[in-house]
């Protein structure tokens, strides 16, 4: 597998659990108008901010969902301190 392929296939499957795992945020319109380029490219940077990486594919369950459960915590301590 060529790197692009690793790429495009770490930023799929970061896609499709960023958006498994995304909690339902207030939004102004209708709340099934697909994401926006920025926040999609958001959801990204998040997940790579807390250690994520898409090229790596060999710890690829392990990686992705240790990111999810800091995110998960992460909005768990925003919410929280809301309330």
């Amino acid at each position: 597998m060529t790197s692009v392929s690793r790429f495009l296939l770490g930023a799929l499957a970061l896609c499709c659990a960023a958006s498994a795992l995304a909690q339902p945020q207030a939004q102004t319109s209708d709340p099934n108008a697909p994401k926006t380029r920025a926040q999609v490219r958001a959801e990204f940077l998040l997940w790579r901010s807390v250690g994520y990486d898409p090229n790596d594919w060999l710890n690829y369950p392990d990686n992705a969902m240790r990111a999810s459960r800091v995110i998960a915590q992460r909005q768990a301590q925003g919410n929280s301190a809301v309330q």
